[in-house]
């Protein structure tokens, strides 16, 4: 792929990721209220996502030996124990990876 082939994709796929998330403040913006599903949906994906990456982050967990789930279980409490102090998404994220890669890489190795 020539340089200039690889610039053309990357606009071109900037360009349709912009259109589409701009998309909707574009059409539902002004006096035009979001139709009933959409709002629903509004609702109830974030929930949903985040059910899909508990079971896609869990989903090898070893229960043979302690070092395969204990890691797990302790950086999963301190996601929700950051979130529930603090309720902030990001700072949960980055303060229960942390907690994992220093427990599997330090603790149990």
């Amino acid at each position: 792929m020539s340089d200039a082939h690889a610039v053309i994709l990357i606009v071109v796929i900037a360009a349709v990721t912009m259109l589409l998330r701009f998309l909707p403040f574009f059409v539902f913006s002004g006096t035009r209220r979001a139709p009933k599903y959409v709002m629903f949906l509004g609702d109830k994906l974030p929930y949903a996502i985040i059910g899909m990456l508990i079971v896609y982050c869990l989903r090898n967990v070893s229960f043979g030996a302690l070092a395969g789930w204990l890691p797990s279980l302790i950086s999963v409490l301190v996601v929700v124990g950051l979130h529930v102090w603090r309720r902030n998404t990001l700072l949960s994220i980055i303060g229960g990876t942390i907690v994992y890669m220093f427990l599997v890489q330090a603790v149990f190795i």
